[in-house]
């Protein structure tokens, strides 16, 4: 244990590194200047393409003022007011309007709050100009521009790539196809698609609205009306009810002949504006309204709405999967200890840095070891970059320090080298902490893998072992607490060891008993297996891409209405399987174009208001929906009722204005505003 209380102790911190090498030669040939890429945007081959993310102006005024209900009660004011019937007329009208001119201004005044916030996840271009790179935005890039792809990147513009590093991408969005493709010198990429492995150089060729992506995507970018359930429901409501009136108005017509021997014009327009008032043309538009106010607060709290189909999802969420790395730690790790093997701690550190300067790609763990570790850079031969499915990474040196090194999870590269006890036992003392470790091994041979079929083949050297350590984030107690006052159980999906996960989960706030999986159980489980392992495992360790989706999949098959928080490409396959997929704003950018709904600085604190919000908005109409057909009801039944016993007509529309008023008209606000989740 002493020993231990030594290796533990945490790394002094060193310079950072040293800036990037310059661009290499092909590149700096075909780099653009500044003044260049000036004179073409001028020309007009610059990627200013016009995107409509919501609804216009003009579409919210229109589909607010031009409705089926709405135009028959336009019809009804001209002919009361034709007929002399002005107090009638007016009365009408003003509740036409009042509705009409509500729904607007919160509908614009919502739409014009969330166009301001989404701009905060637009995603962003690296270019090289002048043999630098620069970050700008994607409406500046111009034809003949480099553009940068790392992991979880989007490629904004159709292009060729001009360098790689083991490059693939996930073109599903454009082909619907989930493979990912590799991408080598002279491919063709495609805007639209997302760069999940390795990384790589293109160069623009297609911009604005010549690039495939706004060819085949120009009209659905634009807002579309899709309905909700709710809405599905209110629209059947309306559709019956207006049967409903059509009867009704039958049945008025024939008393009128019984009782006028003809039917007279001024009593049948009065008669015609109470039943046609009796359908609630508003419900529609007021669930619009509610939809986007209610985004609008949830943006206030933290949470970006980039679907409005999404508010009313927050309401029926019951499982909340999420990866520990952003959500319940802040992802800013830091090099906790390291312990070498065979050699002393300095070369270790020294070898480590070579290591983390010289990877091209790198993550949060490079990036961790480079602000710890010094190193001058050295361009590696080969480079197999760090993938989700293999929990790895490997470089290849000739010359000084020749040979391939790898860095990974222990369990991962187990099969290829001998662990003793005493390192288990370590091992399992640092994870029983929290901590995250990896470790660092070595062939001697520069061919030891096969960069077309990654694989660890025995005899690996191991060099140390390395520990880091990862922030709890400060709200993370309370915001696990504040599930469990929505009713939503919580599971944790995540590529790290289970046991680091485990920990950190009781830190948390988590039961002290969970039960815990880790990756390796998953594989070969039938499907009803992983249904029940979905449903009774709280904590999931050392999970793939492809494992994380299919225990979305398997908990949906339950029966479950499933959330999924990610931050990372690894978390994209899970995200479009879930009922709604959540992001952070700091997640790639891959992650942000799938969610339905960006947490906000990274606010993961703004979940459980949101879902709350969310069961708060869904009682608070369907409170609204059954006043409206209480109020629908007893009026017609006064109606239907008068008519079978041979009188005049009850109300007349001045009379049915002011009784909606009192009735649905003031109630609604205080239902909306009192609801309870």
């Amino acid at each position: 244990m002493a020993d231990s209380t030594a290796t533990t102790a945490k790394l002094p911190v060193v310079a950072p590194p040293p800036k990037p090498q310059p661009v290499q030669p092909v590149v700096e040939l075909l780099s653009l200047t500044e003044a260049e890429a000036a004179a073409r945007a001028a020309r007009g081959e610059s990627n200013a393409a016009p995107i409509s993310t919501s609804r216009s102006y003009g579409r919210i005024i229109f589909q607010n003022t031009v409705s089926f209900i709405n135009v028959l009660l336009y019809s009804i004011v001209v002919f009361l007011a034709a007929l002399g019937l002005y107090s009638d007329a007016a009365m009408t009208a003003v509740l036409v309007v009042a509705n009409v001119v509500v729904g607007t201004f919160q509908e614009i005044r919502a739409k014009r709050k969330l166009d301001q916030i989404a701009l905060l996840t637009r995603p962003t271009a690296t270019v090289i100009r002048d043999n630098k790179e620069r970050t700008i935005d994607p409406s500046g890039v111009v034809k003949g521009d480099l553009l940068v792809l790392k992991p979880g990147d989007q490629v904004l513009v159709d292009g060729v790539v001009v360098q790689d590093s083991s490059l693939s991408v996930d073109e599903s969005l454009l082909t619907g196809e989930s493979d990912m493709v590799h991408k080598t010198m002279g491919s063709d990429v495609f805007s639209g698609s997302f760069c999940m492995t390795g990384s790589g150089i293109y160069r623009a060729e297609k911009v604005g609205v010549s690039s495939l992506a706004n060819q085949m995507t120009g009209q659905a970018r634009a807002y579309r009306n899709v309905m909700t359930p709710l809405q599905r429901e209110i629209g059947f409501v309306i559709r019956v009810l207006v049967i409903l009136m059509v009867a009704l108005g039958a049945q008025v017509a024939d008393t009128f002949r019984s009782l006028y021997q003809d039917v007279p014009l001024t009593e049948s327009v009065r008669a015609a504006a109470v039943i046609v008032a009796l359908v609630p043309q508003g419900l529609i538009f007021m669930v619009t309204v509610t939809y986007a106010m209610a985004a609008m607060r949830m943006s206030g709290k933290g949470a970006l709405i980039q679907r409005m189909n999404a508010v009313e999802s927050t309401s029926q969420i019951d499982v909340l999967c999420m990866d520990k790395t952003g959500t319940l730690t802040t992802n800013n790790l830091t090099l906790h200890a390291a312990h070498p093997l065979g050699r002393d701690e300095v070369e270790l550190r020294r070898l480590l840095g070579l290591y983390a300067v010289a990877t091209p790609t790198a993550n949060r763990t490079i990036e961790a070891l480079r602000a710890s570790l010094n190193c001058d850079h050295r361009a590696p031969k080969l480079e197999i970059p760090f993938s989700s499915e293999r929990k790895w990474s490997a470089l290849v040196f000739t010359g000084e320090d020749v040979g391939t090194y790898v860095l990974g999870a222990p369990e991962m590269m187990q099969p290829s080298l001998e662990l003793g006890d005493a390192l288990h036992e370590r091992i399992d003392v640092w994870t029983d902490e929290g901590l995250r470790v990896l470790l660092f091994g070595h062939y001697e041979s520069v061919d030891a893998i096969d960069p077309e079929k990654p694989t660890l083949p025995g005899g690996m050297k191991p060099l140390g072992l390395i520990a880091f350590s990862d922030e709890l984030r400060p709200e993370a107690r309370t915001t696990i607490e504040g599930f469990r006052k929505a009713g939503i159980e919580l599971k944790i999906i995540s590529g790290d060891s289970p046991d680091t996960v485990a920990a950190l989960a009781r830190q948390a706030g988590f039961p002290q008993r969970l039960r815990v999986v880790s990756g390796s159980e998953l594989d070969g489980l039938n499907d009803i297996e992983m249904r029940n392992i979905a449903r009774e495992t709280t904590v999931f360790g050392r999970i793939s891409p492809t494992q994380k989706e299919s225990l979305v999949k398997a908990l949906r098959a339950e029966g479950r209405y499933v959330a999924m928080t990610g931050d990372g490409v690894n978390d994209v396959l899970a995200l479009k399987q879930a009922n709604l997929a959540i992001a952070m704003q700091s997640g790639s950018q891959v992650t942000r174009g799938v969610a339905d709904v960006v947490l906000l600085a990274d606010s993961f604190a703004a979940l459980p208001a949101a879902f709350l919000e969310g069961q708060r908005i869904l009682k608070g109409m369907q409170d609204i929906i059954r006043l409206f057909l209480v109020r629908t009801l007893y009026v017609s039944l006064i109606i239907f009722a008068v008519s079978r016993m041979g009188e005049e007509f009850p109300v007349t529309p001045k009379q049915n204005a002011l009784l909606a008023l009192a009735t649905v008209g003031i109630p609604v606000l205080f239902l909306a505003a009192w609801a309870r989740p």
